[in-house]
């Protein structure tokens, strides 16, 4: 197989909320968005090894390991207690905790879970910064017998460029695309990027057939979803009638920053949003199950 090697922070062996069924996820390291309400803000950048972190870990999990003159922090995940004090000394609120994985090394151990999961799913950070990996991961999935029935997903912000998703298209079941803001303005506000690409990708999906699911965040008094709902209601029932529409609620979970003090979404408040959707002919909504 490829020797492409990818930065991972996460992976979540089971999950019933990135795609249908149960899936494994895996969480690659960085994003171009800096979103100011990004509940994982330690996915966005890239360690840079300075070792600034290293004294701060109480546990000895961290050291800076020199090999040809090149000095990386080695992170000893037996030792960590994911207090997290490393995340927040960084300077660049990045993660020294991520590992890299190359296909074999993946594609082994998916292989391990394939009889309790129905698909994979790669997510962020932005998991389409790292495409010619996600390209190959997939193609190995679906070219090794034992694990051809898996459906390959992705979960994304949307701003990979057409020819990018022409490269992933022919290996891809299907994507979850958060739209974070309907006026660009509110989204630049938001993301700190324009919105273009987004819709360009939610066209493109749809034509396809290959988008499953479009993700609202409604952040009360900031996203502007509902004082918008006209134009978001008519672009929403122009999707396929099978795409799903999944409100969120914001909360303060991992928020760091100015979007500390914004308010939260209450229940009453996510249900006013869906009803008003409703009324307007959105149909294939999914609910929260929890606020908190």
């Amino acid at each position: 197989m490829q020797n492409k090697l990818a930065t991972v922070s996460q992976i979540l062996p089971f999950s019933c909320v990135d795609g249908p069924g149960s899936r494994l996820v895996i969480f690659l390291q960085g994003c171009n968005y800096n979103c100011k309400n990004c509940h994982n803000p330690h996915t966005i950048n890239w360690c840079d090894h300075c070792g600034d972190c290293i004294s701060t870990c109480p546990t000895q999990a961290l050291t800076l390991v020199t090999t040809k003159g090149i000095s990386r922090i080695n992170w000893d995940s037996d030792l960590c207690t994911q207090c997290d004090i490393c995340l927040s000394v960084c300077p660049k609120q990045s993660s020294p905790k991520t590992r890299q994985y190359g296909i074999d090394s993946l594609v082994t151990l998916i292989h391990h879970q394939r009889h309790f999961i129905n698909g994979i799913t790669v997510s962020g950070g932005e998991a389409s910064l790292q495409l010619p990996f996600i390209i190959e991961l997939f193609k190995a999935i679906k070219s090794t017998e034992a694990l051809s029935h898996l459906t390959c997903m992705i979960d994304t912000n949307g701003s990979l460029s057409i020819s990018g998703w022409h490269k992933l298209l022919p290996v891809l079941d299907g994507a979850m695309i958060d739209l974070k803001a309907w006026q660009e303005e509110t989204h630049r506000y938001i993301t700190g990027r324009d919105h273009h690409r987004v819709f360009q990708s939610l066209e493109l999906l749809s034509q396809h057939a290959k988008l499953y699911e479009v993700r609202l965040l409604h952040i009360p008094n900031i996203s502007d979803f509902d004082s918008e709902i006209e134009a978001v209601a008519t672009y929403l029932k122009q999707l396929p009638n099978s795409v799903r529409i999944k409100l969120n609620a914001f909360q303060h979970h991992g928020v760091t920053g100015e979007a500390r003090q914004w308010g939260t979404c209450s229940e009453a408040q996510m249900l006013e949003l869906a009803a008003r959707l409703t009324e307007r002919g959105v149909t294939n909504l999914v609910l929260p199950n929890v606020y908190l």
